[in-house]
């Protein structure tokens, strides 16, 4: 007995668990998902996959190891750069298994360039010390002036941002002078030339051109009337924007004797320029509105003063309407009233007696109308009309059967007359062998004595005609 147990028990230990894939994947998912819930992974982006669903799909990848990435849109849109293949990255995420294919893959919800950390611990340090020399104080910023004649614009002239600030000056402040320095905002090179900007609009015009600008404007202010300078970028990753953290053009910034308006990235871009200028635009086209706001308080202040006017005037309308009420209440105007009232009285029963008359006439017209109306619904016409087509038709029968008759005797009639005329014409007789003979001068010749010899003559035949000369005449018997 015991030995069958035994026996027993170890078939039941053989037994196999049989597993479907789906189930077997997510199990394995499951188990991934606790064990690697928060992981951070670097390596470089490849395959990359951006749909209109604003997911991201691309390959983590070293020397001898790749891994899928996947990251959804509510991540991806936080962001500050735009991924690219081939960039070293950072990612944090946790590790699931992708059920359809069964591949392993990160579900990525932060990711930041190499290096990154770096640049961010340096922005920290510098934007430190910047403040700690007092450079942040909003007490040294000095007021962007209202309605500038003249603005100075230091960017890439290739640059979406150019665009915007010009197409935004152009319909809302038409009346601004721009003046653009090209200057690199990105790279190495950026910083260098962002400041050789703002020392251009800081020079000295040369002698005969601000002789000419003073003629022109009365404008001797220097770098050439420029009275706001804009330092424009549009977004881009950390990297992209390493060029506005550098502390020499911070400084330069700060030193500005023009006031300087930053619209560097976006809105959740900030760099240490940002700090440090007398003015910062969350975007690009932000600064051309903020460069044209006191023209718009003027215009809201004009508007205003449009309103404060009107009502002024339809007060006065208002009193001057009273006055005429007053005076209206006079004795003379309630005489000329009273005759008015009179004669306008007259005029309305004048209208309506024509309106009574009018009436009158309408109803009698329509009586009469009833009444031939009614006439002639009794009266059948189109019977009437039978019987008359029937009568016609007959008529024309007759007509045409009494022609008919009448041009066959007139035909007959006709044929004996021809017959007749035919037996009686010469020309019948020509056809019996004789013929009509003519002298030259086409007479008829009845006698040959009207001829001599060598006179010309002429036969008729029954057909045709012959001529011929009279050789000799001989007289016969009468």
């Amino acid at each position: 007995m015991d030995s069958v147990d035994q026996l027993g028990f170890q078939f039941r230990a053989l037994e196999r668990r049989v597993w479907t894939v789906r189930a077997l994947v997510s199990a394995v998912r499951t188990h991934i998902e606790r064990e690697y819930s928060d992981c951070w992974v670097e390596g470089e982006i490849s395959n990359l996959r951006i749909p209109d669903s604003g997911h991201l799909y691309f390959t983590l990848k070293e020397e001898s190891a790749q891994i899928r990435v996947v990251m959804f849109r509510s991540s991806a849109k936080l962001l500050r750069f735009r991924p690219e293949n081939g960039l070293q990255v950072t990612v944090r995420g946790r590790i699931t298994v992708y059920e359809e294919r069964g591949e392993l893959q990160i579900s990525a919800e932060f990711m930041e360039p190499r290096g990154a950390g770096a640049l961010q611990l340096a922005f920290e340090q510098l934007k430190a010390r910047l403040q700690a020399e007092g450079l942040f104080e909003a007490s040294r910023r000095k007021p962007i002036p209202p309605l500038p004649r003249k603005i100075g614009i230091i960017t890439s002239p290739q640059g979406a941002a150019l665009r915007d600030i010009l197409n935004i000056l152009a319909r809302r402040h038409h009346s601004a002078n721009v003046v653009i320095y090209p200057a690199q905002v990105q790279g190495e090179a950026a910083a260098g030339e962002v400041m050789a900007g703002l020392r251009y609009f800081q020079e000295d015009l040369p002698q005969q051109e601000l002789e000419q600008q003073e003629l022109r404007n009365k404008d001797t202010r220097q770098g050439g009337g420029v009275e706001v300078i804009i330092i424009a970028r549009g977004g881009g990753s950390a990297e992209d924007l390493a060029a506005f953290n550098d502390e020499g053009l911070a400084r330069a910034v700060a030193e500005s004797r023009i006031p300087v308006i930053s619209a560097i990235g976006h809105e959740t871009d900030f760099t240490i320029v940002d700090f440090v200028a007398d003015l910062r635009a969350p975007t690009p086209s932000a600064a051309a509105e903020l460069v044209i706001r006191s023209r718009q308080e003027i215009e809201a202040q004009a508007e205003e003063l449009y309103r404060r006017l009107e009502r002024g005037i339809r007060y006065r309308l208002l009193m001057a309407r009273q006055e005429l009420t007053e005076r209206a209440q006079h004795g003379a105007f309630a005489r000329m009233m009273d005759g008015i009232g009179r004669r306008q009285q007259r005029v309305d029963e004048q209208c309506f007696r024509m309106e009574k008359a009018e009436r009158q006439l309408l109803e009698r017209c329509h009586r009469r109308w009833e009444s031939v109306s009614a006439a002639v619904r009794h009266y059948d016409a189109r019977r009437r009309l039978g019987a008359v087509r029937q009568q016609l038709a007959a008529l024309v029968a007759s007509l045409a059967a009494a022609t008919g008759k009448r041009l066959l005797e007139n035909r007959g009639a006709l044929d004996r007359e021809t017959a007749s005329l035919e037996a009686l014409s010469p020309l019948a007789i020509l056809n019996r062998g004789y013929a009509l003979v003519f002298d030259g001068h086409g007479q008829l010749v009845k006698d040959a004595e009207q001829f001599e010899a060598g006179d010309e003559m002429s036969a008729r035949l029954a057909r045709g005609q012959v001529r011929g000369r009279v050789t000799a005449t001989e007289r016969g018997e009468p």
